[in-house]
């Protein structure tokens, strides 16, 4: 009972989830995916299609349009959320599509230090799909 009552007051239950606004920046890594999950489901319904310019985000609303930038490189590309990750690695904050990959040039060291630029936020009640 006391531990219901601590949480119902803790700063994460009075402010809810995290809000996000277009030009908010994230750094950190970006990984790939490609055909390991080339056909499969997304966590927003879509197939997978690793020649468009999607990416994995462990908490943007699914739609939301980031550029991803490259920081070793400078190389730029924007992607669309349409799926849920990374997962286990606390580092990697998105994975992008094979395509993505190719424009940043990052497929040889398999993970880049990046900085993720929210363009344009998806809609808010698609947020917690997936």
């Amino acid at each position: 009972m006391l531990v219901s009552l601590i949480l119902s007051f803790s700063p994460a239950f009075a402010f809810g989830p995290k809000r996000y606004h277009d030009g908010e920046t994230q750094r950190g890594l970006a990984s790939w995916y490609g055909s390991e999950q080339q056909g499969h489901l997304t966590a927003d319904g879509e197939t997978f299609d690793m020649h468009q310019f999607t990416a994995a985000h462990r908490h943007l609303p699914f739609g939301t349009i980031v550029r991803v930038t490259n920081r070793s490189n400078g190389l730029s590309v924007d992607v669309r959320i349409n799926d849920r990750g990374p997962f286990g690695d606390g580092d990697r904050i998105i994975d992008v599509s094979s395509a993505a990959a190719d424009v940043l040039q990052m497929k040889r060291a398999g993970t880049v230090p990046v900085e993720v630029e929210i363009i344009q936020l998806g809609s808010p009640g698609r947020a917690n799909q997936g």
